[in-house]
């Protein structure tokens, strides 16, 4: 990978709080960049060129920029993160898309949602399998010890007809061509939908609450979305397009789910959105997991991607039937969800291809 692309990731990875993996990850009692730059100068003390205790973000990028294998040590410290996992809950036999979801927090959740549209929907949709490690590169799943790792246990027996995939903010990962070229050796049709996520606590250095979402302008949401999908949606899009051309086909496409939930903040913050008020309304957090409401968004985006057809006019799930303006909410996030997909190339899916 050229100098040049390595140094605007990191540059991305250091601006954005989701970069856990590069400038070390928080102690639970401790918040902000000042934290993680605390736990990296732990690990690389030498990194502290100034010797005044404390390392800056310039120096952590220009400690990786001498020491390239910093990035690979700091992952192996700290690939150790608590792991849960299913295995498939079909019978053998069983007709229908088989689905295995391989994530992190910002996307555990749709091995639940799915089942409940795809029934709505009148498709068989079956679990697979799934797996969850908190704050994940894909490439901690790929290095899990063989006994806990259910995604490669799936992969190798031939029962995942599509894979979901969630990258973190440190890009390339080498995790995605592992899974992918593992799974075609016994399922040559594999689909592999690798998740575009929304950037953590709005990408913000300091101190930041869920409530300063509130203040966000139209405005300020689209510059976002331009600078989440100009640095590091384009360096996956890369990574994605140069393993399809290893592979010979397209088996790996891209989940635009970062460009549906600014679109939601978008109408949200024009008063455009029925039942939502606020933006904070759409995170359970300050970090920025989902709420409901967000979660099934993104969902329906899956939904459409793993389907090849249109979430809209699908029925309020019953989970959040009773939520005032739910029907015309769920219209909306329908008609965003489909949209962000059908009109990103990469997702595979295309409005004429769609299916009824």
């Amino acid at each position: 990978m050229p100098m040049k692309k390595v140094l605007l990731s990191l540059t991305f990875v250091a601006l954005s709080l989701g970069a856990y993996k590069l400038i070390g990850q928080v102690a639970e009692k401790k918040t902000g960049i000042e934290a993680r730059l605390a736990q990296a100068l732990k690990m690389f003390p030498d990194a502290d060129t100034d010797k005044d205790g404390k390392l800056s973000i310039n120096e952590a990028l220009s400690y990786v920029e001498k020491h390239p294998e910093a990035k690979d040590k700091f992952i192996a410290k700290n690939g150790g993160s608590k792991s849960s996992s299913k295995p498939a809950s079909f019978a053998p036999g069983a007709e229908g898309t088989k689905v295995f979801v391989c994530a992190h927090s910002y996307m555990i959740y749709t091995a639940d949602w799915l089942p409940q549209l795809a029934e709505a929907a009148h498709v068989s949709h079956l679990k697979a399998g799934q797996q969850m490690i908190g704050g994940s590169q894909v490439i901690q799943h790929w290095n899990l010890p063989d006994a806990q790792n259910q995604a490669k246990k799936a992969l190798k027996e031939g029962i995942v007809d599509v894979l979901t995939l969630s990258p973190h903010l440190l890009m390339p990962d080498e995790g995605i061509d592992n899974y992918t070229k593992l799974g075609l050796e016994k399922n040559p049709n594999l689909r592999v939908l690798v998740q575009a996520s929304w950037v953590p606590k709005d990408g913000k250095t300091g101190e930041f609450t869920n409530a300063m979402r509130d203040s966000v302008t139209a405005d300020e949401i689209r510059q976002m979305r331009d600078f989440h999908h100009n640095g590091w949606l384009k360096q996956l899009e890369s990574q994605v397009a140069t393993l399809n051309a290893a592979v010979g086909h397209e088996t790996v496409h891209i989940l635009p789910v970062s460009a549906a939930v600014y679109a939601l903040r978008e109408r949200v913050a024009e008063g455009k959105a029925p039942g939502l008020s606020k933006q904070s309304e759409m995170f359970r957090d300050d970090h920025g997991h989902p709420s409901d409401v967000m979660a099934l968004l993104v969902s329906y985006c899956h939904f459409a991607a793993i389907y090849q057809r249109t979430p809209v006019g699908l029925p309020v799930p019953t989970k959040l039937k009773d939520r005032p303006q739910m029907a015309e909410l769920n219209k909306l996030l329908q008609e965003i969800a489909w949209e962000s997909v059908t009109h990103y190339p990469m997702s595979g899916v295309k409005v004429a291809d769609a299916k009824p």
